[in-house]
C-alpha cells in the first residue's frame, strides 16, 4: 500500500504543482481544483483513484503537500508550483531564523546570487534544522544555510507561509546567509 501511496502522491505533484493542463486541470485561484474534477481526470488519464485514496494520500503525506478546502470538495498543493498561480497567501512576520538544505555543488552560486527561486514561486525555507537537512539530502550530502529572517523582514522582504508551515519569499540576497 505504501508503494502506491507514493505514487499518488508523486502523480498529484506533478499535475497539481507543474502540469495540470496535461490531465485536463485548471487551478482555480489559490491553485484549486474540485476533487470530482481531479478524480475524473485521474480516471480519464489512466490513473484511477478512489476518493478513499486521495483522501489517505492527503492525511498520510509526511511533508503535508495538499489540503481540502473547508468544505472538503476542493484540493491543492500547498507550495512548490511552477505553473502560474496565485496561492492567496498573506505576507507576514517570520520567524528570526529559517533554514534552507542544498547541497555543496550549489553554494558557490548560492554565495554569489543568494537563494533564488528559478522556475518555482518562491525560495522554500523551513522553521528548522533538521527539515532542512532533510530538504537537502534529497540531492546528496546536505549542506545547511541559515536565514536572517528577522532582518531581511525589517529590510522589506516579504514572507508568506503555506499551510503545511514552508516558510517562502521571492529571493534570500547572499547578506543575509550563513553557512552552518
Amino acid at each position: 500500500m505504501e508503494d502506491k501511496q507514493i505514487k499518488i502522491s508523486k502523480y498529484l505533484a506533478k499535475h497539481l504543482r507543474h502540469s495540470p493542463r496535461a490531465i485536463g486541470l485548471t487551478l482555480q485561484p489559490g491553485g484549486w481544483v474540485g476533487v470530482d474534477a481531479l478524480l475524473a481526470a485521474t480516471a480519464r488519464n489512466g490513473f484511477p483513484l478512489t476518493y478513499e485514496e486521495l483522501v489517505d494520500c492527503v492525511a498520510s503525506d509526511n511533508k503535508q503537500r495538499y489540503s481540502f478546502d473547508i468544505s472538503g470538495e476542493m484540493i491543492r498543493a500547498n507550495q512548490g508550483h511552477s505553473v502560474a498561480v496565485d496561492l492567496q497567501l498573506e505576507a507576514q512576520e517570520p520567524p528570526p531564523l529559517l533554514f534552507h538544505g542544498t547541497v555543496k555543488r550549489f553554494l558557490v552560486s548560492i554565495q554569489e546570487f543568494g537563494l533564488v527561486r528559478g522556475k518555482r514561486h518562491h525560495v522554500h525555507l523551513s522553521r528548522d534544522l533538521e527539515t532542512a537537512r532533510k530538504v537537502g539530502s534529497r540531492r546528496g550530502a546536505p549542506v545547511i544555510l541559515q536565514v536572517d529572517s528577522r532582518q531581511m523582514h525589517q529590510d522589506r522582504h516579504p514572507f508568506y507561509c503555506s499551510a503545511n508551515g514552508v516558510w517562502l519569499t521571492d529571493t534570500v540576497p547572499p547578506q543575509y546567509l550563513t553557512l552552518l
